[in-house]
């Protein structure tokens, strides 16, 4: 079994910062690509950032600027530093990552969700 365990969420003001942490456990051969999607009331889940097992980063436009992904694949884990943090992106954010579990069983997987909520 592969599990993803987020941590970090919490409630912060407006232009505060927050660190998000997911880390892979279980039968894992190799991890592709890492990645943070959020998805706010009424609204449907969007990306927010991704990164390759090479450091290659995608970011939304939405916190181009004030938010960065990073990871240690020393301990198959995946970093979100939000900065400037502002209401609208209070949202459940969500880790997800694509796990070879072996040369032939490849996975999609994601976290339980953490809560972000940023007040004004």
């Amino acid at each position: 079994q592969v599990q993803l365990v987020e941590s970090g969420g919490g409630l912060v003001q407006a232009g505060g910062s927050l660190r998000l942490s997911c880390a892979a456990s279980g039968s894992i051969l190799r991890i592709n690509a890492m990645g943070w999607y959020r998805q706010a009331p009424g609204k449907q889940r969007e990306l927010v950032a991704e990164i390759t097992a090479v450091g290659s980063t995608n970011i939304a436009d939405s916190v181009k600027g004030r938010f960065a992904v990073s990871r240690d694949n020393n301990k198959n884990t995946v970093y979100l530093q939000m900065n400037n943090l502002k209401p609208e992106d209070t949202a459940v954010y969500y880790c997800n990552a694509d796990i070879q579990k072996t040369l032939l069983r490849r996975g999609d997987y994601w976290g339980q969700g953490t809560q972000v909520t940023v007040s004004s």
